[in-house]
């Protein structure tokens, strides 16, 4: 690992983006099939809901935009693409099923968008990015799974569009664990500032005095 960081620091990779003013928190694809290993979990995804929980928590006491995937295609197959020429399991994903809903850990409240989608990232062929820009957004905090497939497409495309991209490392979850951990170093050297979850809350606390609702109303 350390020669494979004296190349890209030699390259001119790894620099760090930092938080902008105004961050928002994207949980991508964290919804019940994605997290049974007898359809498409396993790995590391349970710990990382567990993680996004506690992150979660902060983003809605400071009543940051907060927006999940979910990943669902029409029954009549109308809405299949290339995507599920390369997994075609992914068709038994459909709207409005149990499948396909938030974990429960996770659970929208009113006031937060929840975004249906085709392909890995949260942004293609979606209106998300016209969401966080309509907010104001300058960052993404971006969580879910997969690291290798879906976070780190959304993370590109993040950046595609003007967004900082923060990943939490413990937030993000993968059913191998050599994926997971090859995407998070090589999103951390070219597209994203990955971070641990710990040093994420303390810079959105940083950013407290300036997000945060009134006491009273954040109960």
């Amino acid at each position: 690992m350390a020669d494979d960081l004296d190349i890209y620091e030699k390259q001119g990779f790894g620099n760090r983006i930092g938080f902008g003013e105004r961050p928002a928190l994207i949980v991508i694809d964290f919804i019940n099939a994605f997290n049974d290993p007898e359809m498409f979990g396993g790995g590391s995804i349970q710990s990382a809901i567990d993680h996004t929980e506690d992150l979660l928590g902060l983003a809605r006491h400071l009543d940051l935009p907060i927006a999940f995937t979910s990943h669902a295609y029409a029954t009549d197959r109308s809405e299949d693409g290339i995507f599920n020429m390369k997994s075609p399991g992914l068709s038994k994903l459909v709207p409005n099923t149990r499948a396909t809903a938030i974990v429960d850990q996770l659970e929208p409240r009113p006031g937060e968008r929840v975004i249906g989608k085709h392909y890995p990232s949260g942004f293609f062929a979606t209106d998300l990015a016209n969401w966080l820009a309509r907010r104001g957004v300058d960052t993404a905090i971006v969580t879910g799974c997969t690291t290798s497939g879906c976070v780190r497409a959304t993370v590109v495309d993040a950046m595609g569009h003007g967004f900082r991209p923060i990943v939490p490392a413990e937030c993000s979850g993968d059913r191998a664990q050599g994926p997971h951990e090859a995407n998070l170093f090589d999103m951390d050297q070219k597209y994203a500032d990955v971070m641990p979850l710990a040093e994420v809350q303390a810079a959105l606390a940083a950013l407290a005095p300036a997000q945060a609702r009134p006491v009273e109303a954040a109960k």
